[in-house]
């Protein structure tokens, strides 16, 4: 594999691992912008761009985009997520030129009013569809309680409310702002002829004009919290808990992941045997994200509304377990051993490595080979879970459940 990297006099960067070997390729525009970069009257505004990208162009209509789509045989879809959209696809080597100069195309879309105003009423149903599935909405209310007003605890959907109040005019301004090519980055992997995707590149995203972006960045103010919502349609507990974590540039990331593992994952951890293993819990996780400037730990608890207080007491006696015994070495090269061999079989497939390539580019300038990734875990020892445990302590989260319990007592 080969990693290679061009930028645009325009600033939009172009970064390639290539793989002359591999049967496909894969292509995706990261966009650094996302939740926490929208204002007040603009939430919602990242994840209603992304479905108006599909919406057509001045070049083609959205019948001619789905269909040049299936012409080329690729898988494509987006994403949003807190701080960055990303439009991805993947396709035989053969269809390179087509695919970029479809999915260049996509991100300078059309914005019509009347497209905005169909899609604003499906992203309604969406919001409307999150807030009556389990867990009910349970994750951006544990974000507004842990985060309080700080821009990464802002709802990836936004709300009814925020939504309905959005028009065209923020839209194309929010749009103008964000979509500049200094804050995006064209990311391929697999068999890329990259000397031919610079020269589309060039041709297709040229002369797309620069605009300071930026992201606010205040200092994190978290809070402990609980916060108990009844649901008569909720027939389980859903509990959701969110503690601090190594942050995206923080090096400590690498142990933050290998303990949630040990914690949280989904066989053969201590959430595993003492809850799922025993009946006592439908789901029992603990999971790490990192951000700019914030990381978390998000524990997710779902299991009967007379079993809540007992199966959160058992999350916490295993939390401070760990935080005054730390780990032994077998489950650390359990955990290490699951990561590792995870990453390597994901890292076979393109597609999957063009996640991996842009969040560490769009997040730290940075790309690492699979080798260093996986013996960066393999290096990890006890004296790392310890510190990041030390640094990060689970036990000090807020708490929200929604269910059929009107009070929860935490142990």
């Amino acid at each position: 594999m080969t990693f290679l990297r061009h930028q645009l006099d325009n600033g939009l960067e172009i970064i390639a691992e290539a793989s002359p070997q591999a049967y496909s390729t894969a292509f995706a525009f990261f966009v650094a912008t996302g939740a926490r970069d929208e204002r007040d009257e603009e939430s919602g505004l990242s994840h209603f761009l992304e479905h108006m990208a599909f919406k057509g162009t001045t070049r083609r209509s959205a019948e001619d985009i789905n269909r040049e789509l299936d012409e080329i045989g690729s898988h494509a879809n987006a994403y949003t997520s807190e701080e960055e959209t990303v439009y991805y696809l993947a396709v035989l080597p053969e269809f390179q030129a087509r695919a970029t100069d479809l999915l260049a195309d996509m991100m300078r879309p059309a914005l019509r009013s009347d497209d905005f105003e169909v899609e604003q009423k499906v992203i309604l149903e969406e919001i409307k569809k999150y807030d009556d599935e389990p867990p009910f909405g349970a994750f951006d209310k544990v974000k507004a309680l842990h985060f309080g007003h700080h821009p990464v605890a802002r709802s990836v959907l936004g709300t009814t409310e925020s939504v309905s109040a959005l028009t065209p005019e923020l839209m194309r301004d929010y749009f103008r702002r964000r979509y500049n090519p200094e804050n995006m980055v064209l990311v391929a992997t697999g068999r890329v002829d990259f000397e031919r995707l610079v020269e589309d590149i060039e041709r297709f995203c040229g002369a797309w004009e620069p605009v300071e972006s930026g992201r606010e960045s205040p200092p994190i103010e978290t809070r402990v919290g609980l916060e108990v919502v009844p649901n008569d349609r909720a027939f389980q507990e859903y509990i959701v808990e969110l503690a601090n974590g190594p942050d995206s540039s923080d090096d400590d990331r690498y142990a933050s992941r290998t303990l949630a593992t040990i914690v949280g994952d989904d066989s053969g951890s201590r959430f595993f045997w003492a809850l799922i293993d025993s009946g006592r819990a439908e789901c029992a996780s603990l999971s790490s994200y990192e951000f700019q400037g914030v990381g978390i730990y998000l524990t997710y608890l779902c299991c009967p509304p007379d079993r809540a207080e007992e199966n959160l007491a058992t999350v916490r006696r295993i939390e401070r377990d760990l935080e005054q015994g730390g780990v032994d070495d077998r489950e650390l090269e359990l955990a290490k051993s699951k990561i590792t061999a995870h990453i390597a079989l994901r890292s076979e497939l393109p597609i999957h490595r063009l996640f991996a390539v842009g969040h560490g580019w769009l997040q730290r300038r940075e790309y690492r080979t699979v080798a260093e990734i996986i013996e960066r875990y393999r290096g990890l020892s006890r004296d790392d879970i310890h510190r990041v445990l030390e640094r990060f302590p689970l036990s000090e989260c807020s708490t929200v459940a929604v269910g059929q319990l009107e009070k929860l007592e935490l142990a």
